[in-house]
């Protein structure tokens, strides 16, 4: 019973991160996403059209890309199942339609409230604290916009100059990059307790046992559920783990 009513006890501060007002704020930002996401459908559309694509293949395609989108998805969900518990439903929802990474909006939140002296958790979390959270994380996500607004153009251009000519060399250096970034996020889960590094160490092997059997067999279906699997099943064994051995070693 004690148990129950300290977990069902919200703190203060969800009044407002749950507010009507923050949820009508947030309407026009995840509004402007779904416009976004029509006029980039419309437009491939009609360019695929222009490249002499039948109806069939772009229905087609667009068929693959939403079961594509499924998995992805899945992992969103998670995510922001995990950002309610901390910012309250209106920011999870705007803050993840925008970037949907949680592996930004969580520490961003965290490193906003430990300026006042709170970790997400502790008891008396104020207003203002949850409204430096909310300014952390709004602010550190502008850097992205920019950065790809602005560089997206030279991209290219960087990468060429990046492997001297040599074609081969994209594909790794690519990919190389891509592993460095998931890397830098996955390094501080690795040691934080047996919960996480349980998560993370299940999560990966059913990611790279999916990811043989759908090249083994060519299942297209498998590789496109593979990452929304395995955050489920990472996320079901550190639950697991923690309530067996708790959250240390």
């Amino acid at each position: 019973m004690g148990w129950y009513l300290n977990t069902a006890a919200a703190p203060a501060y969800m009044d407002v991160a749950n507010s009507n007002w923050l949820w009508i704020s947030a309407i026009p930002v995840v509004s402007m996403v779904l416009v976004q996401a029509g006029l980039f459908l419309r437009r491939s559309w009609k360019n695929g059209k222009k490249m002499g694509l039948s109806d069939e293949q772009l229905k087609t395609g667009l068929k693959t890309g939403v079961i594509s989108a499924v998995g992805p998805a899945i992992a969103v969900l998670a995510a922001m199942l995990a950002l309610i518990a901390v910012v309250g439903g209106p920011v999870a929802w705007m803050r993840l339609s925008v970037i949907g990474s949680v592996a930004f909006e969580l520490p961003a939140a965290e490193l906003g409230v430990s300026q006042l002296g709170f970790g997400f958790g502790d008891e008396g979390i104020t207003e203002r604290a949850f409204a430096t959270a909310v300014w952390t994380m709004t602010l550190g996500g502008i850097g992205w916009l920019i950065v790809a607004a602005v560089g997206t153009p030279h991209m290219e251009k960087a990468r060429q100059k990046i492997v001297g000519g040599r074609e081969k060399l994209l594909p790794i250096v690519t990919s190389g990059a891509m592993l460095g970034a998931f890397a830098y996020f996955v390094s501080g889960e690795v040691t934080a307790g047996a919960p996480e590094t349980g998560s993370l160490a299940i999560g990966g092997l059913v990611m790279l046992s999916l990811l043989k059997i759908a090249d083994e067999n060519d299942v297209q279906w498998i590789r496109e559920w593979a990452l929304g699997t395995s955050m489920a099943v990472g996320l079901v064994v550190g639950i697991g783990v923690h309530m067996v051995a708790g959250g240390g070693w």
